[in-house]
């Protein structure tokens, strides 16, 4: 028997995520760059379901309105029934990478109509996130890694090479766009891709990358699963909008399970990017309270600062002008 094509193969990949994930669509989107592995999943994708690619020009680099039209082209030839560039502006909140993504998915969320957006983040870049989290040491939670569905985004190619994607352009005869971003080593990810990486499976004797990316997928459930049983206990406390968590309650929980009461709660309130030194602070309120003060912790709003603190026999939140 031949062997199936790399599109073939691609199309049995979406199918079953739309299978275990999407049953419901009758047509999606593609976040399509114009790259290898956006242009195979618009391929596949529009194999199985009425398929728009949806084309971000974040303006940043020299003839990228030329890039997006090519794009677009590539888009109608391998069957999508639409394509639409939309270009954005990028501000600097976080840094030009952070700037341009959140600039991005904005884009996508307001273009895609009620439809599901499929990413084309593969395996592969499921290991160098992985790999970015333990850098960080933020604990668990940073290396789960992407979901294969957190609506609306979809990334069915998480369990796929990056060699099946450019075997399956090769077979559509399509040349996809080369982001030099992606040979720049000044961005962390890229020498993680193109040293790390590969000398991690030089000296592990292969399969460095599948091993996170089960390492991502098993840490995720069992996060899940502590958030779950963590969201309950919160509601039983009066839930995220409860104003004063009772620290009496609080402090016979597992600590595990307490971390994650906490940041529900604080991010509930306005806190975002919460770091496990931020969490563990908060903790200390409940576990290690001293009459010690508030916590600052990062919020969205300007002109105030957020805190968390310690008000006799709960914790509570309070801002101040800056």
């Amino acid at each position: 028997m031949d062997r199936p094509t790399a599109l073939a193969r691609l199309r049995d990949v979406v199918t079953r995520f739309r299978r275990d994930h999407a049953a419901a669509a009758d047509s999606w989107c593609v976040a399509l760059s114009g790259g290898t592995d956006s242009l195979a999943l618009a391929a596949a994708a529009a194999e199985v379901l009425p398929t728009i690619a949806l084309i971000v020009d974040h303006g940043l680099q020299p003839g990228s309105a030329a890039v997006a039209r090519t794009a677009r082209e590539h888009a109608m030839s391998a069957g999508c029934i639409g394509a639409e560039v939309i270009c954005v502006g990028v501000g600097t909140i976080g840094g030009p990478e952070a700037a341009a993504r959140t600039a991005r998915y904005r884009a996508l969320d307001d273009a895609r109509a009620g439809s599901p957006v499929l990413l084309a983040h593969t395996l592969d870049d499921q290991a160098e996130t992985v790999l970015l989290g333990l850098g960080r040491g933020s604990g668990a939670r940073s290396i789960a890694g992407m979901r294969p569905y957190d609506p609306p985004w979809g990334r069915p190619l998480l369990g796929v090479r990056r060699e099946l994607t450019r075997s399956a352009c090769a077979e559509l005869g399509l040349t996809p766009w080369q982001d030099p971003h992606n040979l720049d080593p000044r961005y962390t990810r890229v020498r993680l891709r193109n040293e790390v990486l590969p000398l991690l499976e030089e000296v592990l004797g292969g399969g460095v990358a599948e091993a996170l990316a089960r390492t991502a997928t098993a840490l995720r459930e069992d996060n899940d699963f502590l958030d779950g049983s963590a969201a309950e206990i919160l509601a039983g406390l009066g839930g995220v909008h409860v104003e004063g968590l009772p620290v009496t309650g609080m402090s016979r929980l597992p600590e595990v399970i307490r971390r994650r009461v906490i940041r529900a709660w604080l991010l509930a309130g306005g806190a975002v990017g919460l770091t496990d030194k931020h969490i563990r602070a908060v903790d200390d309120l409940v576990v290690a309270w001293r009459g010690q003060g508030g916590v600052a912790l990062p919020s969205a709003g300007s002109g105030e600062r957020l805190f968390a603190g310690r008000r006799k026999s709960s914790l509570v939140l309070y801002r101040e002008s800056v």
